[in-house]
């Protein structure tokens, strides 16, 4: 993949808003602030094409950025964000739902939680959630550098424990930062796409 082309080209709410060319997608979820806009923007090797916000909740619709005509990448809301209404967090929760239960080209899932803490009770849910549906997930440890080389071993254990990986889904560490982790997510992706 050489992320030559990369264009958010549907913005949704509904399934009538999706792309129609069938071509193979890959999901982006996490909680809100995770850094999932800093996720696709280090991914893609942009500084802006998905925006960062120092307050959590930007994404409020299904954003599909179209990689070169080969794939998608989707961006959804966040989850766990206590500013957002109740109401709007169910809205999402459903916009999420419909989107997974109805996508069979949905090829992979990067689930994102913060290294720098233990999994969330919503990461939980959310990778149980997945797994209902039997989607293949990467989980994604962001911001990998913010946490002492010291620390880490003791994080890794800590997160894979808590998290009870299925047989078939990893884990990466990512940075921003360093793009330490970008490779093993590109060579996921181009996994999926033969």
């Amino acid at each position: 993949m050489v992320f030559d082309i990369v264009e958010l080209s549907n913005v949704a709410v509904r399934t009538s808003q999706y792309p129609t060319d069938n071509l193979p997608e890959f999901l982006i979820l996490g909680r809100s602030n995770v850094g999932k806009s800093s996720f696709i923007n280090a991914l893609v090797n942009r500084k802006n094409i998905a925006r960062t916000s120092s307050k959590p909740g930007k994404t409020q619709t299904l954003n599909f950025y179209n990689i070169d005509n080969l794939c998608y990448l989707v961006d959804v809301p966040g989850y766990g964000y206590a500013a957002v209404s109740n109401k709007k967090q169910e809205k999402f929760g459903i916009m999420i739902e419909e989107y997974i239960k109805n996508r069979p080209n949905l090829k992979h899932v990067f689930l994102l939680i913060d290294y720098r803490h233990k999994p969330t009770d919503n990461d939980l849910l959310m990778y149980d959630f997945l797994k209902y549906y039997n989607l293949p997930v990467t989980i994604v440890c962001t911001k990998y550098d913010k946490v002492k080389k010291s620390g880490r071993s003791k994080q890794d254990k800590l997160i894979s424990s808590i998290l009870d990986i299925s047989m078939g889904d990893d884990i990466v560490n990512f940075s921003k930062v360093t793009k330490f982790g970008r490779d093993k997510i590109i060579e996921i992706m181009e996994s999926k796409l033969k």
